[in-house]
């Protein structure tokens, strides 16, 4: 494992989730340091998409401090992968997976490109539009990047659900490479309905509910 960042990853100081302006939770506070797969889980309604949002620094922190490595300014944008997938329909998949590397610096090459979405069972679609996908193939696209990303481009991940619609197999090959970002120097955040059996940690918001 690389050597961890002096300062964590994530620190999270007395947050209040909040839907538009009505508080969900309250004092929410956690370290996620290198290393740390966190399983988020929680009541309906506690939240949790709303919080990791608020993490990725889509939607405003109105009560709270978040520090990202020490900052309260985000010195890298964090990969946050949610059920808004942001597929192009109008893309084939190959440019599909081009575009999502591209917002975190990355310019694939086809090796790149082809060895991701083998990774993810996508073999042979590169050329296919993305709108004659199954919701369970567009999702796969999102999570190809996975694959490419390194602690060095971005060192968090929050995930909402990543695996949603996947097979026994494939949330295996999950498992396996968050443990491998993590081990790099990674951190990662996410949700899941079902075991996450790489977690090092549990932050369960419903200790937080207002």
């Amino acid at each position: 494992m690389q050597t961890a960042l002096l300062a964590p990853v994530l620190a999270c100081d007395e947050l209040t989730v909040q839907r538009g302006e009505i508080p969900l939770c309250e004092a929410v506070e956690f370290t996620l340091l290198a290393g740390d797969i966190y399983h988020l889980i929680g009541a309906n309604g506690t939240g949790k998409t709303t919080f990791l949002m608020q993490l990725a620094g889509l939607i405003p922190i109105l009560t709270g401090i978040v520090h990202y490595q020490g900052s309260q300014m985000l010195p890298i944008q964090p990969l946050y992968v949610s059920h808004q997938l942001g597929i192009h329909p109008s893309l084939t998949v190959a440019q599909n997976l081009t575009f999502l590397l591209n917002l975190y610096g990355i310019t694939p090459s086809r090796t790149d490109i082809d060895a991701a979405l083998a990774w993810v069972g996508l073999q042979g679609f590169e050329t296919i539009s993305s709108s004659h996908l199954s919701a369970g193939q567009t999702r796969r696209i999102t999570l190809a990047r996975l694959y490419l990303l390194t602690p060095e481009v971005t060192p968090l991940w929050l995930l909402d659900e990543p695996f949603t619609a996947l097979d026994v197999d494939m949330v295996a090959r999950m498992e396996v490479r968050l443990r491998e970002f993590a081990d790099a120097g990674g951190a990662i955040m996410m949700t899941s309905h079902q075991p996450v059996g790489v977690a090092n940690h549990v932050l369960d918001l419903s200790d937080y509910m207002v």
